[in-house]
């Protein structure tokens, strides 16, 4: 069920309404500022595997817990370094995550077994208020199907979840769209796991050094951070990246390959074989703001193939490219 909220000022009667489905082991799925997360208790175990069940996520695979201020995340660590505490003051509430040793009690559903716990203060006004309501850590990845399109509106969540959900908040479009930076603390120096639109400069701005993560694990080794599966973010068609030389050629042959063939563009094209076209944003902010969205609409008009330009090599686009390099077929 969708209820909407207001997003600037959420109504108490609603959040309280949210809470109590939290308390009980129900799932509910709300706005953060950059995707939509679909939320259960994070030390009621039984309210965890729903959210796995929910998803269909292999259990290798951990989840993000929300808290209300970084005194709750504190809360849930073993171990706070001086590390953890400069990026939370500088970042918090906002989208980064923080993985650290877990406290003892911290349940392994929620871990995926690891001796660490992945920790994060949303900003968004609906999901700090429901924080704060329910007054308890929630965990809450994407609300989305394992390895699909993560939703950034109400609507995707209903497409692509349904009754799985025991209520969803609506709380308008998440204004920045990709999912939170994730980095790691469980070593002497800082690691970045998977890059967001915070940048692996601004946290060397704070923090001085940080590492580069190693090759990624494979099969169903379990993974230190969300979003890390080789597969992810990934709309139905088959999704492509034009080449950075050749594009004209490339998506004339696309258009004469038959099919209907969508495309993800940041110029324009005079080819009226090619559609759905979406003319991206060229400030990395604002792609990607839009690049789930966009998908979401290619899922829905139905395209045999998804054509996309490459994005700029800046640090500030890393996040768009991870997304992007994920979600291609092949």
């Amino acid at each position: 069920m969708i209820v909407p909220v207001d997003s600037a000022a959420p109504e108490p009667e609603i959040l309280a309404r949210a809470a109590e489905v939290l308390r009980r082991g129900g799932l509910v799925a709300f706005p953060t500022e950059t995707v939509y997360g679909l939320g259960a208790h994070a030390m009621d175990p039984a309210a965890v595997a729903g959210i796995y069940a929910a998803k269909g996520r292999p259990g290798y695979n951990p989840l993000i817990v929300h808290t209300a201020d970084a005194e709750g995340a504190r809360a849930l660590a073993a171990a706070w370094p001086q590390a953890a505490a400069r990026l939370a003051e500088a970042f918090w509430p906002g989208p980064l995550t923080l993985v650290v040793p877990k406290r003892a009690g911290v349940p392994d559903a929620v871990t995926a077994g690891l001796p660490s716990v992945a920790l994060r203060v949303p900003a968004h006004p609906v999901a700090h208020a429901l924080l704060r309501t329910a007054g308890l850590p929630v965990a809450a990845p994407s609300a989305n199907r394992s390895t699909e399109v993560s939703p950034t509106t109400a609507r995707h969540v209903e497409r692509g979840l349904g009754d799985r959900v025991d209520l969803i908040l609506d709380g308008g479009p998440c204004p920045v769209g990709i999912e939170s930076t994730v980095v790691s603390l469980v070593s002497a120096v800082p690691t970045l796991l998977r890059p967001g639109s915070v940048s692996v400069d601004e946290l060397r701005r704070v923090v001085g050094e940080v590492a580069l993560p190693a090759a990624e694990p494979g099969g169903e080794a379990a993974r230190p951070s969300p979003g890390m599966m080789d597969r992810h973010y990934a709309p139905r068609a088959p999704l492509r990246m034009l080449p950075r030389d050749g594009r004209a050629e490339a998506l004339r042959r696309a258009a004469e390959a038959g099919g209907r063939v969508g495309a993800l563009l940041l110029a324009p094209v005079d080819d009226a074989r090619l559609g759905p076209v979406i003319r991206m944003p060229a400030d990395p902010a604002g792609y990607a703001a839009r690049l789930y969205a966009a998908l979401h609409e290619m899922d829905e008009a139905g395209v045999d193939a998804i054509l996309v330009d490459p994005v700029p090599d800046g640090g500030a686009w890393a996040g768009i490219r991870d997304r992007l390099r994920r979600a291609v077929t092949g």
